[in-house]
């Protein structure tokens, strides 16, 4: 596990820390492998119930590092990438997107300050989002003369709508918490005396979902984004069926019949 990169496991709720707080959580090589590692893995692991993805420092992450590719196009010496592989290694590197947005457990994107570039792509790539009020988030690639890149022109539609989407796009305005809250972009905000609380409570509430049913849920949400309505029809019909089989659905219809609040364990 990289420095850049933080993992803690408390209460089935995996939290991954970006930890550059110096360079507002910027991507490095070394943080974005260990990002890539880490994904997989605790997708996979029975123990993890919800993902957390956040920052260190009061942000959340202000997307490529951008002295980087300043000093990239002065030309250091050595050999230059061709474009192919570039292209390569950015196109491998953007898997983490799809890990976020698919894996069968719900991810969190906790904000608690600047979230910009593909940075703000990698929350976009959550299912849910929870930010700071005052929190600055803009796509910003314009501002560089960049076209974005980390999936964010995929999901970023689906939330605020294609014309606005163009204009966030478009213009790399700075928008608050509040205002991302108020056109759907996140899903709570919360003030600083309150933030850390609630957001953490938010993550927990996620991690006590029946984690299977989640699972197809996301897997029915995504078909419905892409699919035919016949698509989406046959993995409901599956899904559900295979939710009827889990310890967690007798468990909870068992707990209604007895008038009792369910408690589920992800099985």
């Amino acid at each position: 596990m990289s420095d850049h990169l933080i993992e803690t496991l408390d209460a089935g709720v995996c939290t991954l820390t970006m930890n550059r707080p110096e360079a507002r959580n910027a991507m490095s090589g070394s943080m974005m492998a260990a990002l890539n590692e880490a994904i997989p893995r605790v997708a996979a692991d029975p123990a993890v119930r919800c993902v957390v993805l956040t920052g260190a420092g009061g942000a959340f992450c202000s997307g490529g590092d951008v002295k980087g590719f300043a000093s990239d196009n002065a030309g250091g010496g050595g050999t230059i990438p061709s474009l192919e592989e570039r292209v390569h290694n950015l196109r491998q590197g953007m898997e983490l997107s799809r890990w976020l947005h698919e894996m069968p457990k719900p991810t969190l994107a906790i904000i608690p300050g600047a979230a910009a570039g593909a940075g703000l792509s990698l929350a976009l790539a959550c299912d849910l989002r929870f930010c700071l009020d005052t929190a600055k988030i803009t796509t910003a690639f314009s501002k560089i003369g960049a076209s974005g890149d980390y999936g964010g022109s995929y999901f970023l539609p689906y939330l605020v709508g294609a014309a606005k989407a163009r204009e966030l796009y478009f213009t790399a305005d700075v928008i608050s918490g509040t205002e991302a809250f108020a056109m759907g972009l996140v899903n709570k905000v919360a003030s600083a005396d309150a933030f850390e609380a609630e957001s953490k409570a938010y993550a927990q509430t996620l991690a006590n979902l029946p984690t299977v049913a989640v699972g197809y849920m996301k897997k029915n949400l995504n078909t419905a984004q892409n699919g035919t309505l016949a698509d989406v029809f046959d993995r409901e019909a599956m899904h559900m069926m295979r939710c009827f089989m889990t310890e967690d659905h007798k468990a909870a219809a068992k707990a209604f019949v007895e008038k009792k609040p369910p408690v589920f364990h992800g099985r």
